[in-house]
């Protein structure tokens, strides 16, 4: 169910309820789990969205927010919602294709120019089909809220063709889109938790890193490699997911106070995420040696290539390409 309907069903259930005996408003205490910093606009939204639903419910609902992994990483934090153990958290849409494939759509390589893109195309109905999809598994998922553009960033050397990236250790969430391309690109894809990647640069562990800028700041992740490559190569959505016992336990008035804090603190958390990246950006440009992949397209044709073979026919892929004008 999206946003939206999420808005109109509560609405009407409240309408419903007013005809019938009061129902005695419930305190409840939610925790709201992501694996990035405090710095990252994914915990600026979750805190935003924290305040915005204290002042809504006048304090009946409290939001606690847990960032930088506090209560496990992803694959551990989805697990938790889905048993109704966690109230809410922020996964990548990578860890979601693994509940539910037609997510791996966002991984579609050198789809979307820039955030702004990205972030209309999830209005369309067949990213709001991949939120539905959800609900089966005991999860609802609440909307999208956009990191930065994904580039590359190496510890001791500049990227310009795919034989620069052979047999280098290049961090990569392990979803199944993202080993795909990396393998196609020659890389030796390295699953190494968020928190950990600034010593496994150090030490040796990685030789690169798949990152957003939001991250790579938030991490200071700078300060452990020497190259950054701009490339866009894919658009990098965080999927807000709820556990289905913590809607169905709120009243109805609560679950229509919620959907609207929801509806403006992933529009004032996507416009923040546009303004990060460009002030991400010109704080590093003192900071690191940037390269502008321009031809990055290109360049990794064979990656692009076995992205399409594997996850091409995707029903939602394929929907969301044509609802974007791709």
């Amino acid at each position: 169910m999206t946003i939206l309907r999420h808005i109109k069903a509560a609405a009407a259930a409240g309408l419903l309820a007013l005809g019938a005996a009061p129902a005695l408003a419930q305190s409840q205490e939610m925790r709201f789990a992501m694996v990035t910093p405090p710095s990252h606009v994914w915990t600026q939204f979750a805190n935003h969205f924290a305040e915005g639903v204290a002042e809504a419910t006048e304090g009946e609902i409290t939001v606690s927010v847990f960032p930088a992994g506090q209560l496990g990483n992803e694959a551990e934090m989805l697990q938790q919602i889905s048993a109704g153990v966690l109230e809410m958290g922020i996964m990548t849409a990578g860890t979601m294709s693994l509940r539910a494939p037609d997510f791996a759509a966002w991984q579609d390589p050198f789809a979307f120019a820039d955030v702004s893109e990205a972030i209309a195309a999830a209005d369309t109905e067949a990213a709001q089909a991949m939120l539905d999809s959800l609900e089966p598994q005991g999860m609802r998922g609440m909307g999208y809220i956009f990191a930065g553009m994904r580039h590359i960033l190496m510890s001791d050397r500049d990227v310009t063709a795919l034989s620069d990236l052979a047999s280098q250790k290049v961090r990569i969430l392990p979803f199944p889109a993202a080993l795909t391309w990396w393998r196609a690109a020659g890389a030796v894809p390295t699953p190494v938790a968020l928190g950990d990647v600034y010593q496994a640069l150090s030490s040796g562990l990685l030789d690169g890193v798949d990152i957003d800028l939001d991250a790579l700041v938030g991490f200071s992740m700078q300060q452990a490699a020497e190259h950054l490559i701009l490339t866009n190569h894919i658009a990098f959505p965080g999927v807000v997911v709820m556990s289905d016992n913590t809607w169905n336990a709120l009243t109805s008035e609560q679950q229509a106070a919620l959907s609207k804090v929801f509806e403006e603190s992933f529009a004032w958390g996507n416009a923040l995420q546009v303004e990060a990246e460009a002030a991400n950006l010109a704080r590093l440009e003192g900071e690191i040696a940037i390269t502008r992949l321009d031809n990055a397209r290109e360049i990794f044709a064979p990656a692009n290539e076995a992205y399409e073979a594997q996850f091409g026919e995707l029903p939602l892929l394929q929907a969301l390409r044509e609802q974007t004008g791709r």
